[in-house]
């Protein structure tokens, strides 16, 4: 009896994760095939070379225009200074957290640190809005007061979107590069300090290499972030299509379909589907990408 009810148990549960796997599978094919059909109606009306290459932005004009090539430059460029700064920031504080810090502050600044993950978009976007667009109008005042040209922004920029999204990954990359270093055998760190290596040494020649796989986990993981966010960028990019230089006002993929879907109709909104096939082809590759990367990297070691 134990052995048919063993056997009975270990075939439902197989059942269950079956049923789980294809539910995963059959939703992503599902958001994938909905995408194509929504998004697809605009490019043969419109025409991809103009959707994607074309930088002016005037859908409701007599003469409607649909270039995105400035709203796609500005999420790659965004996206990338988000990373570039948001990633070493998280990855020395795990490197902190997990290898540096006395327990007791290890205890009270895990928490916080989750507490970042719970906060609300939109919360973020306020503080950007009464805190860093302030200081960010008097920095674009500073370097543009003698110009008669530029445009100011009042503090809503690229670089007010950049420095709040690369603050948005942190509870991301920390936590899950701190569990990787966690992770790692004792024993390489061991082995590193009895060979004479320094602690210092040890974290980035022995640690860090050894945590590698769970760091990139990390990477992709913030860069869904970046990439999806709306809300709080609305807030603080200025959300208008500009070429995305610094104190410009931008406007991103995801903010895009934010600031138009509501009064949208017709072709317009069959664009802003067709944004939002760009979007997901962008984040999926990027994930191809730095997954290769991850997957080579584990390959090698």
């Amino acid at each position: 009896m134990n052995r048919k009810r063993k056997a009975v148990v270990e075939t439902v549960a197989r059942m269950g994760f079956t049923v789980c796997a294809l539910s995963a599978i059959l939703a992503v094919v599902s958001i994938t095939l909905y995408m194509i059909i929504s998004g697809t109606p605009a490019i043969l009306k419109v025409g991809l070379g103009e959707i994607l290459f074309q930088t002016v932005w005037e859908p409701t004009a007599a003469q409607p225009h649909f270039g995105i090539l400035y709203v796609i430059l500005t999420s790659v460029i965004g996206t990338f200074l988000a990373i570039l700064l948001g990633v070493p920031v998280g990855l020395f504080t795990a490197v902190f957290l997990a290898e540096v810090a006395p327990k007791r502050l290890a205890a009270v600044m895990k928490p916080a640190v989750e507490l970042l993950a719970g906060i609300p978009s939109v919360v973020y976007g306020l503080l950007g809005i009464y805190l860093l667009n302030p200081l960010m109008y008097k920095l674009e005042r500073a370097v543009f007061a003698h110009s008669k040209t530029h445009q100011f922004t009042g503090g809503a920029n690229l670089l007010s979107a950049v420095i709040v999204l690369a603050i948005m990954i942190l509870p991301t990359v920390i936590n899950i590069s701190e569990t990787s270093i966690r992770a790692v055998q004792p024993g390489i760190k061991a082995a590193s300090l009895a060979l004479g290596a320094s602690r210092v040494q040890t974290i980035f020649k022995a640690i860090l290499p050894a945590a590698k796989s769970g760091i990139m986990t990390a990477v992709v993981l913030g860069v869904g972030r970046a990439v999806g966010e709306a809300m709080a960028i609305t807030l603080v990019s200025g959300s208008s299509v500009n070429i995305p230089l610094p104190f410009n006002s931008v406007r991103f993929l995801t903010t895009a379909i934010v600031s138009e879907m509501g009064y949208s109709s017709g072709l317009h909104r069959q664009v802003l589907f067709t944004i939002g096939l760009v979007l997901f082809v962008f984040i999926m590759l990027i994930n191809i990408v730095l997954t290769g990367v991850r997957k080579r990297g584990g390959a090698s070691k």
